[in-house]
């Protein structure tokens, strides 16, 4: 079956993994989409029950320029698309809608490319980032339904095989020290995973093996890095095991709302109102509370302005440590009440 409707999303994994309750009102509405996404969002959409096909855009990479966007809005054209979503509210996207001849194009009224929209939705200034991307299908925040991956059996079978290879057995607990944003990063990991007395698992891209392989020196024996060895659909099967995911407001975050798995959300830069936090009835923030400087920035920058990162070097190691403590606490109840 030939998808009639296109999605447009290029942004961050993290906002990818944010867009999928759209994805799924849209196929309730016109059936299947096809999603044009990064090449490492591709493979997370792959088989998930919304999407009828998922066509990866390198766009600072290999398919850099205006000649493979062209050549990419040919390959579009030819799918003859009915109406097209921009989520991303980039000129790239829209450009990229508008070259391909969709006739129906919707995307943000705010959006510096919006004039090139055929339908122009307002957007929330406040309310979850996940809310106000589904308001793109015209439906309020309370019709919004959940993130999710759509993981497979060979997806939670990656898992465990690399469980069991490294005898990590239930109730192991979760570190994604990383983030593409060095101003977000919470810098005693390390730390952490010296005091706790739990199997420790680290989770991250390529790019993070150094941090990983830091915090697993912290704790041996106790700790083990999946960082850079395991898929992406693989290392959220991982998270979807857990006990709780400790992480900074990065990817991660989103991915154990997506399969269910209460978080420790370390803020620094950002904030919990920008409308990326956590809201799981199991799920704690960690923020500082006492620094007008916060936020100081959308995204986070790659290092501190003011150069003395207090917002993430303030969090202490004992109280992240507690609500570790009290949300794993939690989530074995749920468990044990799961089991009765």
């Amino acid at each position: 079956m030939t998808a009639d409707t296109l999605v447009i999303q290029t942004a961050f994994l993290g906002d990818v993994v944010l867009t999928t309750p759209l994805l799924t009102l849209l196929a309730e509405r016109h059936g299947p989409v096809d999603v044009v996404t990064t090449p490492p969002a591709a493979g997370l959409l792959e088989f998930h029950p919304a999407v009828a096909a998922v066509l990866p855009y390198d766009k600072r990479g290999r398919d850099r320029g205006g000649q493979r966007l062209w050549r990419l809005a040919r390959r579009l054209r030819a799918r003859r698309y009915a109406r097209a979503y921009l989520p991303h509210r980039s000129w790239r996207s829209a450009g990229l809608a508008y070259l391909a001849g969709v006739p129906d194009r919707t995307g943000f009224a705010d959006s510096p490319a919006a004039v090139t929209y055929t339908s122009r939705i307002p957007r929330s200034p406040s309310g979850h980032e996940a809310d106000r991307l589904a308001s793109l299908a015209g439906v309020a925040p309370e019709r919004v339904p959940p993130m999710s991956l759509g993981l497979t059996p060979e997806d939670r079978a990656e898992a465990e095989q690399w469980r069991r290879d490294r005898g990590v057995g239930e109730g192991y607990i979760v570190l994604a020290p990383g983030s593409i944003w060095g101003g977000k990063r919470w810098p005693y990991y390390s730390t952490l995973a010296a005091g706790l007395e739990c199997p420790i698992v680290v989770v991250g891209g390529a790019e993070d093996v150094d941090l990983a392989a830091a915090v697993v020196a912290a704790a041996p024996g106790r700790a083990h890095s999946a960082a850079g060895s395991l898929s992406l659909r693989g290392s959220a099967a991982l998270i979807e095991c857990a006990a709780v995911l400790v992480t900074n407001d990065s990817a991660p975050l989103h991915l154990a709302a997506a399969v269910g798995t209460p978080s420790v959300a370390l803020f620094g830069p950002t904030v919990p109102a920008q409308g990326f936090a956590p809201r799981g009835p199991r799920d704690a923030v960690i923020e500082h509370g006492g620094l007008a400087c916060r936020p100081c920035s959308a995204h986070g920058p790659k290092q501190c302005p003011l150069g003395h990162h207090r917002c993430m070097r303030e969090l202490t190691v004992d109280g992240v440590a507690a609500a570790v403590a009290t949300v794993a606490g939690m989530e074995k109840r749920r468990a044990m009440c799961r089991r009765d």
